[in-house]
């Protein structure tokens, strides 16, 4: 019922007074409702109450609604109020007014039938078409009434009535409009609703085959939807007259829809039905599809998306197709994203904008009609740049001026623009103006938040009545925050949906929840502050729907949200805070990682809602220096949310925009930004408006200085703008302008901008389209412009200008022409490059004009134009003068054959020429220079220099696949000749023929000295060889020749004119001195090399006998496909006529299997044969000697399938080699069997070196086939066998005279228990077997045991060494056990658990009571406690203990302490131990302590163990921290050792006062030979150490910095398991502790040590005192004088030079690192046996070079020579090159970072090619050019130039 009468009668009279407001209310409740006029009751009473029914008929929670509006929106008394509310508002209302609830009412009309299920009616033409032009009218009527403009609202409602203002549209793609103007904006904005005719720019109508499909793109707020009801309207108006009917769908609503729909379902069921004969209609939409348009509104929002079954997509997707409707129009709205694929690629794509700065000003008149109002609105938006950057965005313009209609009345003009600094703020604002003043509906927004906040979470965005509460309901009617709409559900029935009137207001209610509902943890809420990722166009189909949630969350954090969060939330502000820190936390954790470009945007809009001036400057440090933006849209909004955050950056930043599409006007939002340093942009939808905004902000970017705009479709309007823009950038540096299509005007007004932009380097105008005349211009700018560096035309284009000039050039220095080297302005460099520019003969001239009054050349390529041969020569003629340094192209310039030699001609007066290349197959025409030329003309050069440089120089003429027959040769050679100069000739690739090969070897006089001559792929025979090597002979600087069938070359001589008597190379030069001088003499060299030949023995018989006419050396390399025994026979026997044959290749050259008998046979044939090598019986190689010495000969044959039944005759025939070196038999196929028969006739073979037997198949069998042997082989020294994967099998033997001892090594031989008992007999009945090692060879610890005790050779001392894992793993006593298994006497014992080694050392005949010491090396083992009292009572009862070492290992209190590898660690209780354990061994040899860990207790507890030990004869206790009190135990202990040969104490703290202590003692030790300081970092070549060192040593290395350890010292070296060498470390710092004073003392001493033979004390203070006292008392058995980095002067240095002057035992000396200056050591006796000198970094000039050079000659035995960072020049290299040729030992000179030019470098290099012996001169880091370098190298390797030294 519906309450009592009187209620009833006051609501209808209250209603009857408010009529709009009442049907305003209709329609948002009832908006499927048709509310016709002619259909109403004429009585308004009536109308009321029909109105009324049809309301309360929609259900309860729809009255209910009704109510509150009525209650909250018009003027009701409390006391009707009350009661309306409790009658009809409550929860449990209930009730109706009688007679007045009807089912129907008139004006609803009855859900249509679907004409799907109705059966098909005939229909005449005419009933057709009246019915179609029924429906056709209900249409329009319908779009009139839905998209119209609506009854306006009053008041301030967000859903008031807004004027419309056209948007920017811009097309993606050249197919949407007819004229596709990229960047074209759609509309005026200033456009009058009713003529905005420009819609139909969307549809291409003149097209008939174009697209049917455009979708429209834009992010949310752009307004998609606002335009698509605009077309629904403007076609309901008249407009878009084109089509004839169009239907508007939601996807949102779509979606709802999960049964299968028809298309007549679609048009008539969900949209309008006609009122008859649906089929008919449908019938005529089929007919007539191409005027039938289609809208989607919302493709983004589909939730089944891109491959789902959905009824609405499915439709879609065949309408867009083609297949339903065919012809018909399809146009849908989208966010961006990844589009479905059933939208077709040629669909036109739009991009929706929004507003720019026009349209915002016109939005914002429009919605301020009144003047006064309009102004104030005005003027508040021009003074607030970020209000105009919200107006942006079309919706939060719209929020805006809503906001600013409430503000402006109530604040100071200025002031209200800044209450909305942010878009969390501005809907803020929004809910404040829609409040009742003075009260907030906090009940009613939380509620509204909750049920958005819900919608969200399931991906809902369209709600029931029932979701909503009624007062919520009511509230969001009210203020238009909700919107209704008619809904369609799968039962084919119709309800009324509601929604937020945009889906953002969905997101900021739900923000509002989050943050201020007290049923929302902290946990939630900041689990909704993440970042999506907007890259959308490649990864995400559809958008979340809650992307600018995290936004508002943001925003709401800001310190300025607190007073209303807290007041919505009726908590304290403490608890508001918090959850806003929670917030702000996760942005700083955001904003610390690496993020891409949309996050990085993402983010940036966050930072800049919550206006923290510290977040925003976390995030602008945090992000990286180059930041890419590819392939996302942005818009302006974008942008500014970016420079906001840049403002708080310091650095410097790269941004760089590729593929985004950019908002036309977005530029303008970097004005002001400072920090921009590169800013680059890359997109085709880049137009003529985005220039224009783009050149407005320029200017204000101060430290801008590069600048892109590629790929573009700026026209010259834009381009205008741009240059307009540019020169008010004065720091701009790099431009770049390509791939933007430019023409002619736009080209050359960007290129007159260049002297306006003093600091520009680079302006790149690539892929740009203009003529031939501009070219010209172009060249003509930038001649006279002096600081353009490269002007490079076509793919691409560049201009750039040099840096270097820039201070120079101003705009009227500019406009000079150039006057060459008078002119003021310094020159610049120019790199013209001219490419594909259809230049011709004419313009080569007006070209070649040009590029004379401009600045040097580098480089000039003009490939790709159409010179021909008279354009060719004139620029080759120009070229001298042109002064080109580098290159000059002119490929594919249509040179002819005839115009080759017109080129050849041009270039004779040009002598800077490097290379000439021309092949007119390829289309090659390449002329390059020489750079050293152009480098001396300005400069003073020596006429070395000059010298050298012309020697250097070898000019190359490459005439290669040209077609150069017989007829041209004469012309050719003509224009050739003329050059006098010419080093290389390549006539390759040509049709030559034999007798142009003829008539070529006669015109070869006339071309001069070439260096080598090409003749490949020109159809020669032998026949033509022949003559040619004839030629050869006669010709005295012919070197090689090359033949094949497809290949002849000649390779010449590298002679350069030396004197008159002709040319030299060399590395073929002898020296001989004639009058005190040292001249050079010429020894030729020939070679000559056939490959693919037919060699048979008569034509090698020819071929020899031509060979025999070649002065030498010769070189011969063969070639072909098989070679017959005869033939190599008959080559074989020809050999001795050949005296100068140093080479003989035959390679490849397939051979039979005999041949390696045939040159077995060849030593006996011809002695000078040196060396055989044949590989696989196709690569044969002889060397040969140049006389018959008896030096040592070698003999290989490598994979030749040698088997037992070569063996035989292979031995019998090396038999008469008497000096046959080196056997090489590897990868053949002996086997076991072929082993044995070696080894039988191996005694006839007089092998003196090695024999390889490797990768032969040889088995166990043939390892005790060895074994057996090895006692009647005495002369075998080494055998090393490895049945592993590497089958290694090695035999050594030693030269007649030698002592027979004989070394075993077995790896990998898988030993079995069985096999111990045959191995043991074995190696005892090897006399002369002194050690064995057996690694990986399967023997275990009982094995190991076994083979001990049954090992009995007769006498002599054997070494066994064990490598296995189970070493590491037996453990340490163990291991002694088995060890005292042993039949002999063991003598020494060393274990290695780290390198799982054992080492046993036995004496044969074992004696009862051994009289020798026992030697205990316990190396890298893990001792424990028990351990290391085994070791005690070892020491007690071998009381003749001769050697302890305990190197590196762990000595601790507890048996699970683990090993040190680097450093020994020994606790205080097992050194008690140990110490008790020494002072039992009285007969203690030696001992070592080096690198162990010890306390300071503890080093004096051991001092005191040392007391006593008079016999000790080696002692090492390195890095010990000996200090005061333990270095003067050590010293009284020392006192008594007079038999110690050995003391080592490198890195320990000793001062003067130790010195003091050491000079003490020195005199009282007789055998001191050796004092030793750090050891250097130089490499030197490793040498066999004795295990033992037979001298004395005393190490004195230096302490770290503080003089103290700070920890376990680090170490010097680990000592090898039987073997004394250690590997030193240098010490570069002079911090030794030892001066002058205790130098002096230590001098004194030693020169009481009259058996010392090694001194090392560098890196001392020691200075000239103690060098003059070390001079002094030099002993005369010196060897070795090591002072680096002393602190020497000259007088010290010469002081010691002439002590050392005439020391016959002096083999190194190191004085490096001292200011050695002018007292460089020199000798006048000589140093016979000096090796090694370093004088590295002693500031030797060349002054003093020149008596240094002299004292070399009288070093003999000098091999290494170091000169290293001196003040060496060219000079010194003179001097030095004179005496390398007389040093026959020398191996290395050092001279690297000196002053050596190209001329010194030279000389060496002659020097060289008499130094045979010389390995390597370093010469890194002198003056010399690269390229010089570089041919220097070439031509004498042995000069090594590299960072890197190579030996």
């Amino acid at each position: 019922q519906l309450g009592t009468r009187n209620l009833w009668s006051w609501l209808m009279r209250l209603l009857s007074t408010q009529p709009e407001w009442l049907s305003t209310k209709m329609k948002f409740f009832l908006p499927n409702v048709e509310l016709d006029s002619r259909d109403e009751p004429p009585n308004p009473e009536q109308r009321v109450i029909s109105q009324l029914q049809m309301l309360h008929a929609q259900g309860q929670a729809t009255w209910k609604s009704f109510i509150h509006c009525v209650c909250m929106e018009l003027e009701v008394p409390l006391d009707l109020e009350v009661p309306l509310l409790s009658t009809w508002g409550q929860e449990d209302g209930k009730g109706g007014h009688e007679g007045s609830l009807p089912l129907l009412s008139p004006g609803l009309k009855r859900p249509h039938q679907g004409c799907g299920s109705s059966p098909r009616r005939k229909h005449c033409r005419k009933q057709q078409l009246e019915l179609t032009r029924k429906y056709l009218q209900l249409l329009r009527t319908s779009a009139q009434r839905h998209c119209g403009d609506g009854v306006p609202k009053p008041g301030p409602t967000f859903g008031a009535h807004q004027p419309y203002v056209p948007p920017i549209l811009q097309w993606s793609r050249a197919t949407a409009p007819l004229d596709p103007r990229e960047g074209a904006v759609l509309g005026d904005p200033k456009t009058e609703d009713s003529t905005d005719v420009s819609l139909q720019d969307l549809f291409n109508f003149k097209a008939p085959k174009g697209p049917r499909v455009t979708v429209l793109l834009g992010k949310a707020g752009m307004g998609k939807s606002t335009l698509a009801r605009r077309l629904c309207q403007k076609w309901a108006e008249g407009q878009l007259d084109h089509f004839q009917a169009l239907f508007l769908f939601e996807f949102r609503q779509l979606n709802l829809i999960t049964r299968f729909l028809t298309l007549p379902q679609l048009l008539f069921d969900l949209y309008l039905s006609p009122e008859a004969g649906p089929e008919a209609v449908f019938q005529y939409l089929k007919e007539n599809a191409n005027r039938v348009l289609l809208i989607f509104d919302g493709l983004d929002e589909d939730t089944l998306g891109p491959n789902g079954s959905g009824p609405a997509l499915t439709l879609f997707s065949a309408l867009c197709r083609g297949t339903l409707l065919p012809g018909c129009w399809v146009m849908v709205t989208s966010r961006p994203g990844k589009l479905p694929a059933c939208l077709p690629t040629e669909a036109a794509m739009v991009h929706m904008w929004g507003f720019d700065g026009l349209r915002v000003e016109e939005y914002v008149s429009r919605f301020f009609s009144e003047q006064p109002a309009q102004e104030v609105a005005l003027a508040e938006l021009q003074g607030n740049g970020h209000l105009q950057s919200l107006c942006a965005v079309p919706a939060l313009c719209q929020v805006t001026c809503l906001c600013l209609r409430h503000l402006l009345s109530g604040n100071a003009p200025g002031q209200s623009g800044a209450l909305l600094p942010t878009v969390t703020q501005l809907y803020m604002q929004m809910v404040l103006t829609l409040s009742p003043p003075g009260s907030l509906p906090a009940k009613s927004l939380l509620g509204l938040g909750e049920v958005a906040l819900r919608g969200l979470e399931v991906g809902k965005v369209i709600f029931s009545a029932g979701d909503f509460p009624p007062a919520i309901m009511a509230f969001g009617a009210t203020h238009s925050l909700l919107t209704s709409f008619c809904i369609h559900t799968d039962s084919g029935h119709r309800e009324i949906g509601y929604a937020f009137a945009h889906l953002t207001l969905q997101e900021f209610f739900a923000a509002l929840h989050l943050m201020a509902s007290p049923s929302v943890d902290k946990d939630i809420l900041t689990s909704h502050v993440t970042l999506n990722s907007h890259w959308v166009l490649r990864t995400r189909t559809r958008l979340n729907l809650s992307d600018h949630l995290p936004t508002f969350l943001a925003g709401l954090a800001s310190p300025t949200c607190r007073p209303f969060l807290r007041h919505l939330a009726q908590r304290n502000e403490a608890w508001v805070g918090a959850r806003q820190a929670a917030v702000l936390q996760v942005l700083r954790k955001l904003a610390s990682r690496k993020l891409t470009g949309p996050k990085v945007v993402e983010l940036c809009h966050y930072v800049a809602e919550t206006q923290e001036s510290e977040l925003a400057s976390l995030t602008a440090q945090s992000l990286p220096y180059q930041l890419p933006f590819h392939n996302f849209p942005l818009t302006y909004r974008d942008l500014s949310a970016l420079t906001s955050i840049l403002e708080h950056r310091e650095d410097p930043i790269h941004l760089d925009f590729e593929g985004c599409p950019l908002e036309p006007h977005c530029p303008e939002a970097l004005a002001g930004c400072g920090q921009v340093e590169t800013l680059s942009f890359k997109s085709r939808k880049c137009g003529d408006a985005f220039a224009e905004a783009l050149s407005r902000s320029l200017p204000t970017m101060g430290n801008l200085k590069t600048l892109g705009l590629t790929g573009s479709k700026i026209t010259a309007q834009g381009v205008s703008l741009l240059v307009q823009a540019l020169p008010l950038c004065l720091q701009l540096e790099e431009v770049r302008f390509q791939d933007n299509q430019l023409k002619d005007r736009e080209v050359l007004s960007i290129a007159e901008v260049l002297p306006r932009l003093p600091r520009l380097r680079k302006l790149d105008l690539s892929r740009s389209s203009f003529s031939t005349s501009t070219v010209l211009s172009l060249v003509k700018v930038a001649v006279l412009c002096p600081t353009v560096r490269v002007l490079q035309v076509r793919e691409p284009l560049l201009l750039a200008q040099d840096p270097r000039a820039t201070k120079a050039c101003t705009p009227h220095s500019c406009s000079q022409r150039w006057r060459g080297p008078s002119s003021l302005l310094r020159p610049s460099v120019l790199y013209p490059r001219l490419q594909k520019c259809q230049l011709r003969v004419h313009n080569a001239e007006a070209l070649i004009a040009l590029l004379l009054e401009g600045p040097p050349l580098e480089e000039v390529d003009l490939s790709g134009n159409q010179l021909e041969d008279e354009g060719c020569r004139l620029l080759a003629e120009a070229a001298s003068r042109l002064h080109i340094a580098r290159k000059l192209d002119l490929s594919d310039s249509g040179l002819s054959v005839d115009g080759v030699s017109c080129v050849l001609s041009a270039l004779r007066t040009c002598q800077a020429l490097e290379t000439l290349h021309i092949s007119l197959l390829h289309r090659t025409a390449v002329l390059t220079f020489t750079r050293e030329l152009e480098e001396q003309r300005g400069t003073q050069e020596s006429p070395c220099l000059v010298r050298v440089t012309h020697r250097l120089r070898s000019p190359r003429c490459r005439l290669t696949h040209c077609g150069f027959q017989t007829k041209h040769l004469e012309q050719l050679c003509r224009a050739l000749g003329g050059s006098g100069h010419l080093g290389h000739l390549d006539f390759s690739g040509n049709s030559l023929g034999d007798e142009g090969v003829t008539l070529l070897a006669q015109l070869l006089p006339g071309l001069g000295p070439l260096q080598s001559l090409n003749l490949s792929e020109n159809g020669v025979s032998l026949s033509a060889v022949c003559c040619l090597s004839q030629c050869m002979s006669a010709l005295q600087w012919a070197a090689h020749l090359d033949v094949s069938p497809q290949c002849l070359g000649c390779h010449l001589l590298r002679g350069h004119l030396l004197t008159e008597r002709g040319y030299f190379s060399p590395k073929y030069t002898t020296m001989h001195k004639r009058g005190g001088v040292w001249r050079e003499r010429r020894r030729a060299f020939a070679g000559a090399c056939l490959k693919e030949c037919q060699l048979e023995p008569l034509s090698l018989t020819s071929l020899c006998a031509t060979l025999e006419q070649c002065p030498g050396p010769l070189e011969v390399q063969l070639s072909c496909e098989t070679l017959s025994d005869q033939s190599l026979d008959t080559l074989l026997q020809c050999l001795p006529r050949l005296p100068q044959l140093r080479l003989l290749q035959l390679s490849p050259t397939g051979l039979s299997p005999r041949s390696p008998l045939l040159l077995a046979d060849v030593f006996s044939l011809c002695p000078r044969v040196q060396k055989v090598d044949l590989r696989s019986l196709t690569h044969a190689t002889l060397h040969f000697r140049p006389s018959e010495d008896k030096e040592g000969v070698s003999c290989g044959f490598r994979s030749c399938s040698l088997s037992l039944e070569h063996v035989e005759p292979l031995c019998c025939l090396l038999s008469k080699c008497d000096n046959l070196s080196q056997l090489h038999l590897a990868e053949n196929l002996l086997g076991d069997d072929g082993l044995r028969c070696l080894l039988e006739h191996l005694p006839q073979v007089p092998i003196s070196g090695s024999l390889d037997l490797s990768l032969n198949g040889i088995s166990r069998e043939g390892v005790w086939q060895l074994l057996e042997t090895l006692p009647s082989r005495p002369r075998v020294r080494e055998a090393s066998v490895n049945l592993g994967s590497a089958q290694d099998f090695w035999i050594h033997f030693s030269k007649r005279g030698e002592t027979p001892q004989t070394t075993l090594r077995l790896s990998e031989c898988s030993f079995g228990p069985e096999h111990v008992p045959r191995l043991a007999t074995s190696l005892s009945q090897a006399l002369q077997l002194t050690e064995i090692t057996l690694t990986r060879c399967g023997l275990g610890l009982e094995q190991l045991a076994l083979l001990l005790s049954l090992t009995r050779p007769p006498a002599g001392r054997l070494c066994l060494r064990v490598e296995e894992p189970w070493v590491g793993r037996a453990g340490v006593p163990a291991l002694l056990e088995a060890c005292a298994q042993a039949s002999g006497n063991v003598t020494e014992i060393s274990i290695s658990e780290t390198q799982q080694r054992l080492c046993v050392q036995l004496d044969f005949p074992r004696q009862e009571e051994n009289p020798e010491a026992v030697a205990f090396r316990l190396a890298h083992c893990d001792l424990g406690t028990h351990r290391s009292l085994l070791v005690t009572r070892l020491m007690e009862t071998c009381a003749r203990l001769r050697l302890l070492s305990l190197s590196q290992v762990n000595l601790p209190d507890t048996s699970d302490a683990g090993c040190l590898l680097t450093s020994s660690c020994v606790s205080p209780e097992s050194l008690v131990h140990l110490a008790a354990g020494l002072v039992h061994c009285h007969h203690l040899e030696e001992l070592d302590f080096s690198n162990t860990w010890l306390s300071e207790e503890g080093t004096r507890t051991l001092m005191g163990a040392l007391q006593g030990k008079c016999r000790l004869r080696r002692l090492d206790l390195s890095q010990l921290l000996l200090g005061g009190s333990t270095l003067a135990m050590l010293t009284q202990g020392l006192s008594h050792m007079t038999l110690l040969q050995s003391l080592r104490l490198s890195h320990n703290a000793i001062g003067d006062a130790g010195a003091g202590h050491l000079a003490a003692i020195l005199p009282k030790l007789p055998e001191l030979r050796k004092i030793e300081g750090p050891a250097v970092l130089t490499p030197a070549p490793r040498r066999h150490q004795p295990p033992v060192p037979a001298s004395t040593e005393i190490s004195l290395p230096p302490p770290s910095v503080s003089g103290q350890w700070d920890g376990p010292p680090p170490a010097v070296g680990c000592p090898c398991v039987g073997c004394g060498r250690r590997v030193g470390i240098r010490w570069l710092l002079s911090a030794n502790g030892i001066g002058l004073a205790g130098g002096a003392q230590l001098a004194k001493s030693l020169a009481l040590c009259r058996k010392l033979e090694e001194l090392g004390l560098g890196f001392n203070a020691l200075g000239d005192p103690t060098a003059l006292g070390l001079a002094e008392g030099l002993p005369q058995h010196l060897r070795v004088l090591h002072l680096p980095s002393s602190h020497l002067g000259p007088e010290g240095a010469l002081s010691l030079g002439r002590a050392l002057d005439g020391c016959p035992h002096v083999k190194e000396i190191s004085l490096a690192e001292n200011s050695l200056a002018k007292g460089v050591p020199h000798f006048c006796k000589g140093l016979p046996q000096l090796q090694r000198i370093d004088l590295a970094s002693c500031d030797i000039d060349n002054q003093a070079a020149k008596g240094l050079a002299a004292s070399f000659t009288l070093c003999p035995a000098l091999e290494e020579i170091l000169l290293s960072w001196n003040l060496l020049g060219d000079e010194a290299a003179a001097e030095l090159a004179q005496v390398l040729p007389r040093m026959g030992r020398l191996k290395r000179v050092d001279l690297e970072k000196n002053r050596i030019t190209a001329c010194g470098a030279w000389l060496l290099a002659e020097g060289l090619a008499q130094g045979s012996a010389i390995q390597v001169i370093r010469l890194w880091n002198n003056p010399i050019p690269p390229g010089v370098a570089q041919r220097l190298q070439s031509q004498e390797p042995r000069l090594d130039f590299a960072f890197f030294d190579k030996q």
